[in-house]
């Protein structure tokens, strides 16, 4: 459990680590390069690097924290991983519904797990859910978001690594764009994430860009913070439309 410098969140919580690459967004994992690290330098639940590893001794951290706080679940690792034993995550569940004051922002690449967990689950209140989907050919994950009844439903278009075309945004609340970072990041054009804005725009969805990473407005390979968080000459800093009541 620590406070994160990722612009949407605001803290981690990772009761399991580690994972395996399923698509193009994961071939410079940052997740992967921190656990190898963190494993170097003999940090507790990382001794295997990044294998995937479940983590019981953290399962009530959040509980130990009284004020609310909006957790980012699972930043080292996927919680809707293949190895993940679907009674652990039940353990994960009742941890989040005895913690009501806390928000817990759940991302995954593994739609179809995410789909067979909830066939007969509900997701809780204070759950936002959401897919990534940083190439065209994985909008699919976007339609089975949709079939989950959640109160929150995100994309995370990050990075964003090509012209994802024409987005169907019906029933979701908040999508997220950004660059890759990194020595061997890929580089985003600026009329993709444009695009994405323009779409969210129209069909009444929140937007944040979270940042352009390595390469820059201009094309220029350089330090992230120096790159900036601007689009379109502004910051997007959009919460999901039905939290800004």
């Amino acid at each position: 459990m620590k406070y994160s410098k990722i612009e949407w969140t605001e803290a981690t919580w990772n009761p399991s680590v580690g994972c395996d690459k399923v698509t193009a967004g994961c071939k410079f994992c940052y997740a992967e390069t921190m656990a190898k690290r963190l494993m170097l330098m003999g940090a507790p639940g990382y001794e295997n690097g990044f294998d995937f590893k479940i983590l019981p001794e953290r399962l009530d951290a959040p509980k130990k924290i009284k004020r609310p706080t909006k957790f980012f679940v699972n930043s080292m690792s996927d919680l809707f991983h293949e190895k993940m034993p679907f009674d652990f995550l039940d353990q994960v569940f009742d941890t989040i519904r005895a913690t009501p004051q806390h928000t817990y922002q759940i991302l995954t690449k593994r739609e179809d797990v995410l789909v067979r967990y909830f066939a007969d689950r509900s997701v809780p209140d204070n759950v936002w859910l959401g897919v990534t989907v940083e190439i065209a050919k994985k909008k699919n994950r976007i339609d089975a978001l949709r079939s989950i009844d959640a109160k929150i439903r995100f994309l995370s278009i990050e990075p964003l690594l090509e012209n994802i075309g024409e987005l169907d945004l019906t029933d979701i609340h908040w999508v997220i764009v950004g660059g890759e970072s990194g020595s061997r990041a890929r580089p985003m054009k600026s009329q993709w994430a444009a695009d994405i804005q323009k779409q969210c725009d129209d069909q009444v969805v929140s937007f944040f860009f979270k940042q352009w990473g390595t390469w820059g407005e201009d094309g220029m390979k350089r330090n992230k913070k120096a790159n900036g968080r601007l689009l379109l000459g502004r910051e997007w800093n959009g919460e999901p439309l039905s939290m800004q009541n």
